[in-house]
């Protein structure tokens, strides 16, 4: 699902995260944490997920902070695709 900006340009969900995995080729895990409210007691937690992300390259390193978007399907479990390293 990708959003056509004004300029007719596609628009992807990105997201930053942690490498937490490189065991496989090509491909590293993500760890994302959202920061969520409580809607009854108003207490923010923290919720965490992990994405299968495509490292073409194999550049990415474990502890690497990454940015990564949504894409094509790659596998049954990669949909997204890293852009860059953050450091």
């Amino acid at each position: 699902m990708s959003v056509i900006a004004k300029d007719n340009k596609e628009v992807h969900r990105q997201f930053e995260g942690t490498v937490v995995s490189v065991t496989e080729d090509k491909t590293v895990h993500v760890k994302v944490g959202l920061v969520k409210l409580h809607p009854k007691y108003k207490k923010q937690y923290t919720v965490h997920k992990k994405y299968a992300v495509h490292d073409s390259k194999n550049e990415a390193v474990l502890g690497n902070v990454v940015l990564f978007e949504e894409c094509r399907p790659y596998s049954k479990t990669k949909r997204w695709r890293l852009v860059s390293i953050v450091k």
